[in-house]
């Protein structure tokens, strides 16, 4: 309602409201108050806008257009809505938000933002301004946006800032056509300093290493902190070999210099990984991961120095995480399926069992060799469901092989590292015994050396239970692993597997054949059964045979086949003969 407001005669609107009153009134209200002509320019202002933005009186204000108080970027947005409020007449006010500066100089030059609400007022030609100061709030506000982008403890931008900041360099650098670098820092040692002398002294340590490194880099150059004790600066323009050597030099003499803290002093020194736009990346994600990655290998080869990045010494492929999705997806689809490579006598060349061997047919990518998906299966934990299904699985395939040959068969199954640690593997082996109704006398369980040193102790409870089964255990890979031959007495291992790379040179390699003697001389000593891996020759099965080799494994007498032409092997007694070009899937 505007009952307050009094009935004023059309003919004279400027009497409505006697000035004085409402000039008093003003003076209650609002941080800064105006009144304005339809122009703008200033009629009154109330006391606390002399003190704040005028000096010796309202004489300085008055007459003024309220946007010579504005800095020029806040004028036209000013200039509008002075505009809109005389247009809507008596309608609801205008806000608008502009900074605000002291008409005399001499009051200094500092803006302050203000909240303004411009309106007509009642039965008058002019305009009311009431003006909210906004500093506390958009101080507020800058604090609150710079914790969303910045690191709290070293004042640097964080991985979220980090991301727009190489954003922007790769748009100027497709503009440019001039490349840049990403380079992850890591401090060597530091987890020394957080175990051994406690947090606060770690944290002095990161604001020390962020200044240095700060120093050392150009303002064009961003720096941040990405978490723990690394740092990512991105390098526009730096992208030759020699331009990354002098620049990654003086990060790592930043850091290489002891840090004083307290009564400590502290040696570190750091790792450098550096990738390359556009040679290895064109998007910040993928830059960032490979940097990370060639920092990953420098400190994995003893650190204190810079590496770029290289593909070959990249790990997994690029696309594991989309890999990882496309696994579950395999999982609930059925795509996985098991391949079986013969173990043959040496002698007879008679097929004794299969060696159980997982893949993957996506409906995309094809078969996806194993070198690829075990190793996330194995980080993931999906490892543990897979060879789960896969033991049970071979066990009853096991039952029909035996049925077409005839004979008595053995079947192996390689445990993964993951598999052989966890909690529930003895009772996953005693629901696949049970489920397929196989003797466990029939079953070989493929172990690595590495896979038994992690714990020795767990390993050997482990593989007693195992033998309690009667499940035969076997050393894959013998040789390549442990150094030391002290758990053949330890373990109760049953067989020995002598790995491809002792075989392939033979009969010619005169070390690989003293390795191989040396290995089949231990095994009859120690009444063990041996399979030589990766026989695709006659002459290095002639060899290993006339040396009393029991089993022979590889692509002269099986490649890994599906269960249906292991099948038609058995029940033909032909090996690789039978297998169609497609199918031969070389063993993981």
């Amino acid at each position: 309602m505007r009952a307050s407001s009094p009935a004023v005669p059309h003919e004279e609107p400027r009497d409505a409201v006697p000035a004085a009153s409402l000039d008093g009134f003003m003076e209650a209200v609002g941080d800064v108050v105006f009144r304005l002509d339809p122009g703008g320019l200033i009629q009154f202002a109330s006391q606390r806008t002399v003190r704040t933005l005028g000096s010796g009186g309202a004489a300085p204000l008055v007459g003024m257009p309220l946007l010579a108080l504005a800095p020029e970027a806040d004028q036209p947005v000013l200039r509008n809505a002075i505009i809109d409020a005389c247009a809507l007449a008596i309608a609801d006010p205008v806000l608008v938000e502009a900074r605000l500066r002291a008409a005399d100089k001499d009051m200094g030059d500092k803006e302050t933002w203000y909240e303004l609400r411009i309106s007509s007022l009642p039965g008058s030609h002019e305009l009311l301004a009431v003006g909210r100061d906004m500093s506390g709030q958009r101080a507020t506000e800058q604090r609150l946006r710079h914790m969303a982008t910045h690191d709290t403890l070293t004042e640097l931008p964080n991985r979220l800032l980090l991301s727009d900041r190489i954003r922007m360099v790769i748009a100027n650098a497709r503009r440019s056509g001039q490349g840049f670098s990403v380079a992850t820092i890591g401090l060597d040692g530091f987890k020394k300093v957080n175990d051994g002398l406690g947090h606060p002294v770690g944290d002095a340590i990161l604001r020390q290493a962020a200044a240095r490194l700060r120093k050392t880099l150009r303002d064009s150059d961003t720096l941040a902190r990405v978490g723990g004790d690394e740092f990512v600066a991105v390098l526009p323009g730096t992208y030759t070999a020699a331009q990354i050597k002098l620049v990654t030099g003086r990060l790592l003499a930043a850091l290489q210099s002891p840090f004083e803290i307290d009564s400590h002093t502290i040696y570190l020194g750091a790792s450098v990984g550096v990738s390359i736009y556009p040679e290895h990346a064109e998007d910040e994600v993928r830059l960032l991961a490979m940097a990370d990655a060639a920092m990953g290998r420098c400190k994995e080869t003893g650190g204190g120095r810079s590496v770029v990045y290289d593909l070959k010494d990249s790990g997994p492929p690029q696309h594991d995480i989309s890999l990882e999705a496309a696994m579950f997806q395999a999982v609930r689809e059925g795509e996985f399926l098991l391949y079986y490579q013969p173990i043959v006598s040496s002698a007879s060349r008679q097929i004794e069992g299969f060696e159980t061997l997982m893949r993957w047919k996506h409906p995309v990518l094809g078969m996806v060799p194993p070198v690829r998906f075990i190793p996330i299966a194995e980080t993931n934990g999906l490892i543990n469901l897979l060879g789960a299904w896969a033991l049970k699985a071979a066990l009853v395939q096991l039952r029909q092989f035996e049925e077409v040959a005839k004979r008595a068969l053995y079947i192996s199954v390689n445990i993964s590292p993951r598999q052989f640690r966890n909690d529930k593997f003895l009772s996953v082996l005693d629901d696949a015994l049970a489920f397929s109704g196989t003797p466990g006398d029939k079953l070989v369980l493929e172990i690595t050396e590495g896979t038994l040193m992690v714990d020795p102790v767990h390993a050997e409870a482990i593989l007693a239970k195992m033998t309690e089964r009667r499940a035969r255990i076997a050393i894959d890979d013998f040789g390549t692993g442990y150094s030391s031959l002290a758990y053949l007495k330890r373990f109760p291992i049953s067989v020995l597997k002598i790995d491809r790379a002792f075989i392939k040179d033979l009969p010619a390699s005169t070390k690989d054949a003293a390795i191989c003697n040396a290995v089949l001389d231990l095994a009859k000593h120690l009444d063990l059964s041996v399979v030589a891996e990766g026989v695709e020759t006659e002459e290095q099965l002639a060899y290993v045979e006339s040396r009393g080799c029991d089993y022979v494994q590889g692509y002269l007498t099986g490649k890994p086949m599906p269960a249906h032409v292991a099948l038609a092997a058995l029940r033909e007694n032909l090996y690789a003969e039978l297998l169609p070009d497609e199918l031969r899937v070389g063993k993981s």
